[in-house]
Parts: structure tokens; sequence; C-alpha cells
């Protein structure tokens, strides 16, 4: 298949987009390439994918350097009204993959503008782009983030998502709404995925795992939120990124155009837990600093997969503790090599 991934210079978009390529798919990456988080990091991504950043122009398509026209790549905004349509008028798609957003929950505190702008603006601008070019699918990138405070466990997708706290939360329930709306009026295909905690290698560095990691090498205090009393589903990119391409390859049995799913591991780690394994891999002790809960945050996310194992046979296997070790062995990988 020809198939859009939006966000390739993304942490999950990166890694979807090389697996993507081994499976024998043409793939279009697209990222605007913004400045949330170190762009060295994101230029590096897609050098990985053979995608030279000397080379990249706004709006300008150009193709890789290692995997030829069987991968493509555009800087481009999603919001950009002028461009985009042209953009998907130019390329047949077969499947759009959308992991462009403005990330980051706390982040989401003090700009809220800018996820308005990249997450409601810019899907909106995507979903007309999908209808007007008549793309058979889309599977969109959704978050954990929109249970709010739910205190059932674990959470599942028919539970009620009224309650965000955060304005990350709220514009990734808004695309969740919106998506509703066109498999409603225009009979697409809309898959959600609400990703719980990813992690592994080349992962962001506003993430625990990498400011963990980071400081615990660099023999500086870490900071534990909430006293530690945290717990996450923390999910390897590996299993992430199958569970993705089963929704992008697989026939849904499940006859609904609009359908949501959680993917995570499906069993929480708790925090502490988590530092731990961290110091093993690291074969260092970490210096804790006890903090407060940070506002926006919750205390406990836990995934039920069991439709996403349903309907596209999602069984995510990868261990703590083997996931850690992967993350910390590249992370002194990409450091020496900086």
């Amino acid at each position: 298949m020809k198939i859009l991934v939006t966000g390739a210079a993304g942490f999950i978009g990166y890694h979807l987009c090389e697996q993507l390529l081994k499976l024998g798919h043409d793939v279009v990456g697209l990222d605007n390439i913004n400045d949330y988080y170190d762009v060295n990091l994101k230029y590096a991504r897609l050098k990985e994918l053979g995608i030279s950043e000397s080379e990249i122009q706004y709006n300008k398509g150009i193709n890789s350097n290692s995997h030829g026209d069987k991968l493509k790549f555009i800087k481009i905004n999603l919001e950009d009204q002028e461009n985009l349509p042209i953009f998907f008028e130019e390329n047949s798609f077969d499947v759009v993959c959308n992991l462009a957003a403005q990330a980051g929950v706390r982040y989401s505190i003090e700009k809220p503008m800018k996820y308005v702008e990249s997450n409601i603006m810019g899907f909106a601008n995507l979903l007309e782009c999908v209808r007007n070019t008549k793309v058979k699918k889309l599977v969109y990138a959704s978050s954990s983030s929109v249970y709010g405070l739910n205190e059932k466990t674990p959470f599942a997708t028919n539970d009620n998502v009224d309650n965000p706290i955060s304005m990350y939360a709220a514009t990734k329930k808004s695309n969740e709404l919106m998506a509703h709306t066109y498999s409603h009026l225009f009979g697409i295909k809309t898959i959600g995925l609400r990703f719980f905690t990813v992690y592994g290698p080349w992962g962001r560095p506003d993430m625990a795992m990498f400011l963990f990691t980071d400081a615990i090498l660099n023999n500086k205090p870490i900071k534990v939120f909430n006293e530690g009393n945290l717990s996450r589903d923390f999910t390897y990119i590996d299993d992430i990124v199958e569970g993705v391409i089963n929704t992008i390859e697989k026939k849904n049995p499940n006859k609904s155009l609009y359908n949501l799913y959680n993917i995570g591991h499906g069993s929480p780690v708790k925090l502490n837990d988590y530092i731990k394994e961290i110091e093993v891999a690291t074969g260092k002790v970490a210096e804790r600093i006890m903090m407060p809960m940070q506002p926006g945050d919750v205390e406990q996310t836990w995934a039920d997969t069991s439709a996403l194992f349903k309907d596209y046979n999602y069984k995510p296997t990868t261990k703590i503790d083997k996931g850690i070790e992967e993350f910390v062995r590249w992370y002194k990988d990409y450091h020496m090599n900086l």
C-alpha cells in the first residue's frame, strides 16, 4: 500500500516508517519538525531513514537516500490549508496514519493555543484532505490522557471521558469526536488509538525514561513526583508499532466505520519499580528528590486492551526490564556518537 505517516520525525512515527518499509509498503513521511524538543534528535531519526537535513525545505518532497522512492519525506504543517490539500491531490494514499500532534501534557497548560492550532485545526484540515481525496482508512493517535481522573481500572474505551484535566487531553478527545463526525457523514473508516506511556530507543527527551536515564548516568538527582506513588502502563515501542501496523494492514471484523482502541501493555508498573529497573540497566543508584503531584497529571494509567486483541490480535510481549535495557543501550550509543 501507499501509506502517509504524519509525525514521521517523531518517536513513534520514525519506528513506524522503518517497519512499514521492511514490510514492503510505499511510505510518505510528513513532519513540520517543530522545536518542542531538540530538533537534532528529530533530524537524527530522519537520517536513519535516509533523509538528509540539508535537503529538507518546506513543502518540497524529497526521496530517501537509502530507500529511494519507496520513502518520500515532506516538511509541512498539518494546519496549512493551502499546501496540504495540494499535497494530498498529488498523492493517492491508501491509508493515512496521523501521529503528528503538539505533544506534552504540562506544556499544554503553558501554551494552549499551540495545541489548538496543531491538534484541532491541523486535524480538521487533515480530515478534509482525507475526505476530498477519498482515502479508504484513517488511523490516528489519541491518548490515555483522555481518561482524566478516571478511577475505574483498567481504563476501557466505553468509560466516560468527559473530564479531561489538560488542554492536551481536551484536544485528543476533540480528535475522537471529529473523527466520529467524518465517519458518520462521509463513510470514512477511522481508527483511534489511545496510546499509553510509550518508551524505547529514539524516545522523546521530555519523557520520564529519557529524563531519568540522563540524570542517573550524569550523576544528577531525579525528580520523583507524588512521592513516587504513581503507576503507568509503560508500553515498549516495538509492541506499539506492531499494534499500529495491524490496524493499518488488517481488515477489521468490526463492521463499524468508527473505532476506538486502547493500545498499551495492559499491566501498570509503579514508578519506583520503574526507576529501580533503570538503576539495574545503568549500574548506578539514583538520587531521588521527592516532589508533589504535578498539575494535569494522574496517579495511575492502566489499559484494557481486550478489544484490540479481539479485533487485531494485539499481544504486547516486551517486559519492562528488557525494554529499559534496550533504551539504555541506545541512549549510551546515541550520546557517544553526538
